[in-house]
């Protein structure tokens, strides 16, 4: 006989093998989270992560502005005050008064939340940010300078982030892919690189949430995840060329440079010449899991949140976004082109989708179209609707003229399909929601003066003598 021991399973445990009645082990406690709010003004930001986060550690809050600094003791102060709880998380935030640069050079990778929300521009910024930031600490930067990143500007915006931007109907969308490409950029030089999770266009500002990990092999993709940007003058038309590729064989990854030019000498829609602009981030911009894990919670927590409409709204657009799809168009800029009214949004989606391609709503214009369809395809549907609903000639050798010359080659199916209405749509849920008043926009920056500015605005130089 041989042993029964063993066979029966009573021998020993061997070696990796856990015992079936040992309790289950348990996940080491999670390491209290540390963040950073670099701009922190009143600091009400700050009191809210101290009082609403579980597993907060600290929270620096800091500000260039003596004022400020005395905004923030009395407002932590003032919260400490509502009950025992409160005195006790209120205890976690730390006051910082100096140059934030300075404090995120000066604590590398110490920070899980970095939180950065300047007035203007946050590209002095992003060097310490990429620095002071923990391996997959959460990035969240804000970007007001809208006027720049949307094209009125673009020798500042190229100065400032290092892209050339269009003035294009996409303009919002642009803004959230150059400020990605600079954060990207900025973190490659330290061997680190960005997962965006959530990157919307709000009102007067962008503001995005990027994970950042180290890793010196996924830097190496950096190129192949920015795009130049060949927009056409005449038209809407526009298509991306890459930076950078990869080429995998077997195991083995090379790296080079993208091939092009991704477009003809000229508009093959309208024959009008190209301008060209970038790089931009052209990866997805959202984690599709995140963005549905923020939307359950927030339903969840109705109570919670004041706009929950306008939160809820946005996250459900957001969601329904295409996220391989970099840009959009606007279809009533392109039935403007060809001087016709615009079809019906579900109409016209489902003749993209009859097509055969993908398309989607996109949270940065109520008006915009995400598509996979090539624009030859949209403007072919778009000669299909004028073909029903004619309109009036148009000068010669004008871009309208010109795509309206042209026989379509893929025939429009109007029959209406399950995607020619958004889930929002569906749902009855409010996508745009109206400002809260009038004038919206971007308040004065601190401490400059009321008086003596807005009086004067539009107003040229009086000449004297």
């Amino acid at each position: 006989g041989g042993d029964g021991g063993t066979a029966g399973g009573g021998g020993e445990k061997r070696e990796g093998e856990e015992d079936a009645d040992a309790p289950p082990k348990q996940k080491p406690p999670l390491k209290p989270i540390r963040v950073l709010e670099g701009m922190a003004a009143s600091g009400l930001r700050a009191v809210r992560y101290a009082r609403e986060l579980e597993d907060l550690g600290c929270v620096v809050a800091n500000d260039l502005d003596p004022r400020a600094i005395a905004s923030i003791a009395r407002n932590v102060e003032y919260n400490a005050k509502c009950s025992e709880d409160a005195a006790t998380r209120m205890k976690r935030i730390v006051c910082a008064s100096g140059d934030v640069r300075m404090l995120m050079m000066q604590h590398e990778k110490m920070f899980d939340v970095v939180d950065l929300d300047p007035y203007g521009t946050p590209s002095t910024l992003l060097d310490g940010a990429v620095q002071t930031a923990a391996d997959g600490a959460l990035l969240c930067v804000t970007a007001t300078d809208m006027a720049v990143l949307c094209g009125n500007n673009g020798e500042v915006c190229w100065t400032k982030y290092g892209a050339y931007p269009h003035r294009a109907k996409y303009c919002h969308e642009q803004a959230v892919r150059i400020l990605l490409a600079s954060i990207d950029a900025a973190a490659s030089r330290y061997k680190r690189h960005i997962v965006p999770m959530i990157s919307v266009s709000i009102d007067f500002y962008v503001r995005v949430f990027v994970r950042i990990y180290t890793s010196a092999k996924e830097c190496k993709m950096a190129a192949s995840k920015v795009s130049y940007v060949y927009q056409c003058v005449g038209c809407d038309t526009f298509a991306l060329q890459p930076v950078g590729k990869s080429v995998t064989k077997g195991e083995s990854t090379k790296f080079q440079p993208g091939s092009g030019p991704s477009v003809p000498e000229k508009c093959p829609n309208c024959g009008w010449h190209w301008n060209v602009g970038g790089p931009f981030w052209s990866e997805p911009t959202h984690d599709m899991g995140f963005v549905a894990d923020v939307k359950k919670h927030v339903e969840g927590n109705k109570d919670m949140y004041p706009g929950y409409d306008k939160i809820h709204g946005l996250l459900t657009t957001v969601e329904e976004e295409l996220p391989d799809v970099p840009l959009h168009y606007d279809i009533h800029s392109m039935s403007m082109c060809l001087k016709a009214t615009p079809p019906p949004m579900p109409l016209l989606r489902s003749a993209v989708i009859n097509a055969g391609y993908r398309v989607s709503s996109a949270h940065s214009n109520p008006l915009a179209i995400k598509t996979d369809a090539p624009a030859e395809v949209l403007w072919d549907i778009l000669r299909c609707w004028i073909k029903e609903h004619p309109v009036k000639a148009q000068p010669t050798k004008t871009p309208g003229c010109v795509i309206l010359s042209k026989e379509p080659t893929t025939a429009a199916n109007w029959t209406r399909v399950a995607g020619a209405f958004t889930k929002a749509q569906r749902e009855k849920v409010t996508r745009f929601p109206r400002n809260p008043e009038e004038n919206w926009g971007p308040k004065q920056r601190a401490g400059r003066p009321e008086e003596g500015r807005v009086g004067r605005q539009g107003h040229k130089k009086r000449r004297t003598g």
